[in-house]
């Protein structure tokens, strides 16, 4: 066993990113510190140290537990990394998937007619009392 291993390796081969090429890019785009410190995707990481990944709209937190660089099962993941993700970090996403209808994401068109009446329920009754108002903005 290794004693300290490539962050973007450590990063694709503990499964926190699909391919190791992403896990470069998001460490190139600043989405990954170590200690609180942004890092290169040649990074150095050790045990015992914390990983944060910022994957919007949460920061998920690792303390590393093995430094490897090849990929291993699903069933190896816990001993590989322990999760220390704070739990309003979770609580944030959980609120985003309560209201992520309200959120459209850019390219996937018009809401249904059940995402529509969804986020007409949502704002409606923050609109109420706007029917009072005429076009010369007199009561």
């Amino acid at each position: 066993m290794a004693e300290e291993a490539r962050i973007d390796k450590w990063l694709w081969a503990a499964r926190i990113f699909k391919t190791r090429s992403i896990a470069a890019d998001a460490c190139k785009n600043g989405r990954v510190t170590v200690g609180g410190t942004n890092v290169k995707p040649s990074r150095m990481v050790k045990v015992g140290e914390t990983v944060s990944v910022r994957k919007p709209p949460i920061t998920y937190s690792f303390k590393i537990l093995q430094a490897i660089e090849q990929r291993v099962g699903a069933k190896l993941i816990p001993q590989v990394y322990e999760n220390v993700t704070t739990p309003d970090q979770y609580e944030l996403l959980e609120m985003t998937r309560i209201s992520g209808f309200v959120d459209r994401a850019r390219g996937t068109g018009r809401p249904t007619k059940k995402e529509r009446r969804s986020l007409d329920a949502f704002i409606g009754p923050s609109l109420e009392g706007f029917d009072d108002w005429d076009d010369d903005g007199d009561y």
